[in-house]
């Protein structure tokens, strides 16, 4: 039995995690922004481990809102790379046994098309504040396995979704406005640019595999974690519009278009497959119609709150 500890456990992807280390036989602690230490408090991270004594810690916590980033670069930099040094100096300081830390596909950052899909080695390009936050956490997590002998496992996860994403995220948005169009008998779905084809994975495919690295994963290395195709955001917003009861037209709004926004990102696993024996198991459409009946439900329950 294994004690884990999760940063930013109230996420989207923390309760999923915990679910999932907890049906495997783990013991799991956590903590977020409401009940434990700021990134930035290096401090409060030592004292919390001390207490806590966890085996493995999985690195959730951060600043997440890739668009949001262009408007507070430096507040995501602090927070996403002196926030993973916070984490991994407390580890190394409670004698933690392995540390996951999760970074981006971002970071790769454009691609052309001869270089899919992108494997660990290909070349780091990040265009984002976001992408160049998570890469610089990249680099402190490999500083403090060569140089501390910690055993850090840097995860780098492609675009993830699934039931109860924010609504910042643009698969959880569309969803979320089709769930609104049927509950008025139809509607408007407004949206930025829909060309960048994205790999998308389950969120349940994604926490599966970081406890595999936890087990499996050799220190010190880096792994992809996708579903190995890459699939456009207007064929999201297709399928999600299909799976709809009512007639539902779309529009572009030009507030939703980003100063730079990645054409393709499409990965590779073999990697990750064959240190672990992951595969992606849940299908896009699966996880489509999951999300959009999860934002149904959620609607039903706001409605009900309200009312």
């Amino acid at each position: 039995m294994t004690h884990a500890f999760i940063t930013g456990a109230d996420g989207f992807v923390g309760p999923y995690l915990r679910r999932h280390l907890e049906a495997c036989g783990d013991t799991v602690s956590g903590s977020d922004r409401s009940d434990g230490p700021d990134l930035l408090d290096a401090k409060g991270w030592i004292d919390l481990f001390a207490s806590e004594k966890p085996q493995v810690v999985y690195h959730l916590a951060g600043w997440s809102d890739v668009g949001g980033s262009w408007n507070d670069p430096s507040t995501t930099l602090r927070v996403n790379a002196e926030g993973t040094l916070s984490v991994l100096d407390a580890a190394r300081q409670n004698d933690v046994q392995r540390v996951v830390v999760v970074s981006s596909s971002d970071v790769y950052g454009i691609v052309t098309e001869d270089e899919l899909p992108l494997s660990e080695s290909s070349p780091s390009r990040p265009t984002t504040p976001y992408a160049a936050s998570k890469l610089a956490a990249e680099a402190i997590a490999s500083q403090y396995h060569r140089g501390w002998d910690l055993e850090v496992i840097i995860a780098r996860p492609f675009n993830h979704i699934g039931p109860g994403q924010s609504t910042r995220f643009v698969t959880a948005a569309f969803a979320d406005r089709i769930a609104t169009c049927e509950a008025e008998g139809g509607g408007v779905v407004s949206h930025g640019d829909l060309s960048p084809r994205r790999d998308l994975n389950d969120v349940r495919d994604v926490v599966t595999a970081y406890r595999l690295l936890a087990e499996k994963g050799t220190p010190g290395e880096t792994y992809n974690i996708c579903s190995g195709n890459a699939v456009a955001m207007a064929d999201v917003l297709t399928t999600l519009i299909e799976q709809s009861t009512v007639e539902i037209s779309t529009e572009i709004n030009p507030e939703f278009l980003r100063p730079i926004d990645l054409p393709v990102l499409q990965g590779n696993h073999d990697k990750l497959t064959s240190h672990t024996g992951w595969e992606p198991a849940i299908t896009l459409s699966e996880s489509l119609r999951d999300v959009l009946e999860s934002a149904r439900q959620n609607l039903v329950s706001t409605e009900s709150t309200s009312s």
